[in-house]
């Protein structure tokens, strides 16, 4: 059975979200907080970028910045790649990998919704997808 994002991975989520003036200590005392490993950070109500715990470390920590001095809008990924809500997990999962990210903002239009993370997923979803770029590269 493939599961949809919504309702079968996503359920009664409560988003962190921040906007992009939020100073990065903030943004990691909400994160440990909440026990969440990404912010989502909005402008006007919609998604400008994500803030991940990645990002704290490559993009803040490894460069010396100052997080109480840092804000947001200035580390986060910007324009994040996002999924509808009506995907199923194989192709949030796909996306996943051919982006190389670990969060999936899922909106609806520019409604943020939820976020998946590749935790969220069942392992035989998994071995689906590397059963599928076996078949692919087989057919090359």
């Amino acid at each position: 059975m493939l599961r949809k994002i919504i309702p079968d991975v996503v359920r009664d989520q409560e988003l962190l979200t921040l906007p992009g003036t939020t100073m990065v200590r903030e943004a990691a005392r909400q994160m440990a907080k909440r026990r969440v490993r990404s912010v989502l950070v909005t402008r006007q109500g919609r998604v400008a970028g994500i803030f991940t715990g990645s990002d704290l470390n490559d993009r803040v920590v490894a460069p010396g910045l100052d997080p109480n001095k840092t804000p947001l809008g200035k580390v986060m990924t910007p324009e994040p790649y996002t999924i509808a809500p009506g995907s199923n997990a194989i192709e949030a999962l796909r996306l996943m990998r051919e982006r190389r990210c670990r969060h999936l903002p899922v909106c609806d239009g520019e409604r943020l919704v939820g976020i998946v993370s590749r935790r969220d997923f069942l392992g035989f979803e998994e071995d689906e997808v590397e059963h599928q770029d076996e078949l692919s590269e087989r057919m090359r």
